[in-house]
């Protein structure tokens, strides 16, 4: 990715990184013209990865967001709305984290896409996975702005970022990858 000139504001406790954008073109504008993505890594949820022979659909078997990760997970949405973004079609991993951080952004109906899943304990699948998860985003007509909620690898693959726990990424899909747009990390 070339070397892109950034700015910085901050917003209280969000810290909003801009990268090669003119003031006019913040990443929140992007996003509600549909000219960018925001893929969200889910809140703060202690640990890594799962425990073995963990269940999709059992939440008591995952490692799951912690009361910090759930605040943290309301807060993003408020950051959201306060950026005129109160309707959104969210896509969420099927993972438990990923569903929770989705359904506390306040934002409508959360649809679960099983191109979102982790695949931490599968790295063999990265470069397929990344591929047909850019292939869908690309083929997305959303009527509003999009929004992802995924796994540190699913973002780091598409983007070439190490997002933190409840960072948003703001980017652009292309036919040669994602280009960023920004980023917002909520402590």
């Amino acid at each position: 990715m070339p070397l892109m000139e950034r700015r910085a504001f901050c917003l209280g406790a969000a810290g909003l990184f801009v990268a090669g954008a003119a003031r006019s073109e913040t990443p929140w504008a992007l996003l509600r013209r549909g000219e960018s993505v925001a893929l969200i890594r889910h809140a703060t949820a202690p640990g890594s990865g799962d425990p073995p022979g963990f269940r999709l659909r059992d939440c008591s078997t995952q490692r799951n967001l912690s009361d910090e990760g759930r605040a943290q997970a309301r807060r993003i949405g408020a950051m959201f709305r306060a950026n005129g973004i109160d309707d959104a079609d969210v896509y969420s991993s099927q993972w438990c984290r990923c569903l929770e951080t989705a359904r506390a952004l306040m934002l409508p109906a959360v649809d679960e896409q099983p191109l979102l899943n982790s695949f931490f304990d599968e790295p063999g699948q990265a470069e397929t996975r990344t591929r047909q998860t850019l292939a869908w985003i690309l083929s997305l007509k959303a009527a509003s702005p999009v929004v992802l909620v995924t796994h540190q690898v699913n973002i780091t693959g598409l983007t070439g970022i190490f997002p933190a726990s409840g960072e948003v990424i703001f980017a652009s899909a292309e036919e040669t990858g994602m280009k960023l747009r920004g980023r917002l990390a909520i402590s």
